[in-house]
């Protein structure tokens, strides 16, 4: 590995820009405006289950990052540690306004992402362990059941995904729109959804991630 996790410096964010939790991180400290060195870790590259990843990360999973000698891992509170570290407006101070970014977070996480996990599995990656069509099916049910919930939630709001402005939460869900769009499956309706999306992938920062380069 190229630093030790405990040296001093630059922060250091370790993952791959083909996973989802990377561009999560990433997008975040660039809208914060954090200078930061990449390190790639995860398949097909380098394997995280390496012992010298595994010190960090006993999970294998990315993303990871070293911050001045402090390791962190899983996404979502990587996002809220540097957000909040450098006092960036999207993670709320307002202990309300920051929960309500945090329940969108959160439910990304644990509900979104995992309707999506087989689907994408057959239908993007073409995992071939990943080929019942019923369970394929299932999924893709479940999945649009969930971004409905998101449509539903930002004609209420009518832009952003809480509080009227950019948050942590508009990151994870513009991400989570782009898989959605870049899915080959027939899909419903979703204004809302596609104009909070086509807000989020017209700015400087969005538009690195979401490409045809990283459904």
């Amino acid at each position: 590995m190229a630093d030790d996790p405990k040296q001093a410096g630059e922060l250091a964010i370790l993952g791959r820009i083909t996973s989802i939790n990377v561009r999560k991180v990433t997008w975040t400290a660039d809208l914060i405006g954090l200078s930061y060195r990449t390190e790639v870790w995860g398949l097909p590259n380098r394997d995280p289950r390496e012992a010298e990843f595994l010190k960090l990360n006993p999970n294998a999973q990315v993303p990871v990052i070293l911050d001045d000698g402090f390791v962190l891992w899983e996404s979502g509170a990587i996002m809220r540690y540097v957000a909040d570290k450098h006092r960036s407006g999207l993670w709320p101070k307002d202990l309300k306004e920051r929960a309500l970014v945090d329940q969108w977070l959160t439910w990304q996480g644990t509900e979104l992402n995992p309707a999506w996990m087989y689907a994408v599995q057959a239908l993007l990656r073409k995992n071939p362990a990943y080929s019942d069509s019923a369970r394929i099916e299932d999924s893709v049910a479940r999945w649009g059941s969930a971004m409905r919930i998101v449509e539903a939630q930002l004609r209420q709001t009518g832009g952003f995904v809480a509080n009227d402005r950019l948050s942590l939460a508009d990151i994870v869900l513009g991400l989570s729109s782009h898989r959605w769009f870049s899915m080959p499956f027939d899909k419903p309706e979703l204004p809302a959804v596609r104009a909070h999306y086509e807000v989020m992938k017209a700015t400087a920062e969005g538009a690195k991630y979401l490409g045809e380069k990283t459904p």
